[in-house]
């Protein structure tokens, strides 16, 4: 069966656009260490690299995927009706796939990392979701790279401060129906009562 093509950024983005309204998963994918590769082999290696790396993923995606070429040695991939949960264990498998079978010659650190958001658990936008996913793709190169790690939203106080369990177990239960994180509902409701309370501020 024939691979779909990979597609360049303007296409990944006419993609995004096409399924504005989609659930889905973005994955940002960036290789470790690759100039590395690119300085000590040359740039025919490091092609040769890029290509295994795009059969690897064109090969590993459920059907429906979308694989971009983000430019350099970043891609991107749109996984429409998948949880980022169920997408973190796929790339797992395909970074341990790209460790086993690596060249003798590659540098050893040469590795894949990966960046995951959801929508809408994450995000609504896909402005955001693509920011969502980068932020996830900084993580994994912080934490050592070669891994995959899914959004974390940052930046909120610790819920148990100000609310008591029962609220905090009715909140769990609604992100859960809604498929949302409860940071994005909590955000949601301070956007709310700030529109709200306009005239005040």
């Amino acid at each position: 069966m024939a691979r779909p093509p990979i597609l360049t950024r303007p296409e990944f983005e006419k993609t995004m656009q096409k399924l504005a309204n989609v659930p889905l998963t973005l994955a940002l994918i960036d290789l470790d260490n690759f100039k590395q590769l690119n300085d000590s082999l040359g740039h025919a290696a490091g092609d040769r690299v890029l290509r295994q790396v795009e059969r690897l993923l064109s090969g590993s995606l459920p059907a429906g995927s979308h694989v971009a070429r983000l430019g350099g040695d970043e891609y991107a991939v749109i996984l429409p009706e998948s949880a980022a949960e169920t997408a973190l264990i796929l790339f797992d498998e395909i970074i341990k796939h790209f460790q086993i079978n690596r060249d003798a010659d590659w540098p050893r650190m040469l590795g894949l990392s990966v960046g995951l958001a959801g929508r809408p658990a994450h995000a609504k936008s896909s402005f955001d979701l693509q920011r969502a996913a980068d932020e996830a793709l900084l993580r994994a190169k912080r934490e050592g790279r070669g891994r995959a790690c899914i959004y974390v939203e940052s930046k909120m106080v610790l819920k148990s401060n100000y609310y008591p369990k029962s609220q905090l177990e009715r909140l769990a239960k609604l992100a859960s129906a809604l498929g949302r994180t409860e940071a994005s509902l909590l955000r949601e409701s301070l956007d709310d009562l700030i529109e709200k309370n306009r005239g005040a501020l």
